[in-house]
């Protein structure tokens, strides 16, 4: 099963490479992402760019404080799992 974004990022904020993670990360954060990625044996090293790429995504996200907030405040909209998978069947999307 592959992900599709729901708000397409066009062009995307991060390059999903080394290089736009850490020039989309800050201080601390960008040192760590350097010592997940050196520290991986290669055929490894694609779940972490993958991981940081995310993470990179999120703090880049000019909604991002807002969203943060909402989760913090609990006024964060959800779904429930049941209702997610019935709207995948419904449009044909596979559930597995």
């Amino acid at each position: 099963m592959t992900a599709q974004p729901i708000h397409p990022h066009d062009p995307e904020r991060v390059s999903r490479n080394a290089e736009g993670i850490a020039a989309a990360l800050t201080g601390e954060r960008r040192m760590e992402f350097y010592r997940k990625l050196l520290a991986v044996a290669s055929e490894k090293a694609e779940g972490v760019l993958r991981r940081w790429w995310c993470e990179a995504m999120l703090d880049t996200d000019p909604a991002g404080d807002r969203i943060t907030a909402a989760a913090l405040d609990g006024t964060l909209p959800t779904t429930a799992a049941a209702d997610f998978l019935l709207r995948r069947r419904e449009a044909g999307l596979p559930v597995e």
